[in-house]
């Protein structure tokens, strides 16, 4: 979906995920600068999303591994 596919009402209300600020240009969407794409990124890198899992009874979890 392009940002000129979306409703002028949808437009006005979206807002970025990161600062919260309006997003007025189409080139970072779904984030209102490159600074916020980036910022995103990085919790990406770090690990800071994640999806929690609960290992099933006689199965391992992979460690990670620092090297």
């Amino acid at each position: 979906m392009t940002n000129q596919s979306l409703p002028d009402e949808a437009k006005r209300r979206a807002s970025c995920p990161i600062c919260q600020k309006p997003v007025e240009t189409p080139a970072f969407r779904p984030f209102c600068s490159a600074r916020c794409k980036d910022v995103d990124l990085g919790r990406w890198f770090t690990g800071n999303y994640r999806i929690p899992v609960t290992p099933r009874p006689g199965e391992e979890l992979a460690e990670d591994v620092d090297d």
